[in-house]
């Protein structure tokens, strides 16, 4: 019965970092974004030809959005803005990453699998459904008390 109220008791006190644990993934999640958008920007013509190469429609269009999503999802997921609107966008690339790129490399990191990018678009549903916490401009414009 102690164990029980002890776990019970962790488990309130725990509630009260869920905002803290939401920030900290939202960044990481950002910053695993960040050198990929770069990448793009620094030579998107280059990015629209690898595209073609993998059958991928309208590879310059494509690229110029991957890269303005990758790059508008660093600002808002940094600045916890809009973060379930902006997480549906970067699941979709996180998608298309693993089908065009990851899938046929098998799950590991290692052989340049999947298992990265289904973090990421994990944690990019959590973002949808738990919303950004407190600690964002979501909860400072959205989620104040009238």
């Amino acid at each position: 019965m102690h164990l029980i109220k002890s776990y019970k008791e962790f488990s309130r006190l725990s509630e009260y970092t869920h905002s803290l644990s939401l920030l900290l993934a939202r960044i990481a999640v950002a910053y695993g974004f960040y050198e990929p958008a770069m990448m793009k920007w620094n030579d998107i013509h280059s990015v629209a030809e690898w595209f073609g190469a993998m059958g991928i429609p309208f590879p310059l269009l494509n690229a110029y959005m991957a890269a303005t999503t990758e790059t508008v999802g660093v600002v808002f997921l940094i600045l916890g803005l809009l973060t379930r609107l902006i997480s549906l966008p970067l699941i979709i690339i996180m998608v298309v990453a693993i089908v065009t790129v990851h899938l046929s490399n098998g799950f590991s990191a290692g052989s340049n699998g999947f298992e990265i990018p289904l973090y990421y678009m994990l944690f990019l549903f959590i973002f949808l459904s738990q919303g950004a916490g407190r600690f964002s401009l979501d909860h400072l414009i959205f989620d104040k008390k009238s």
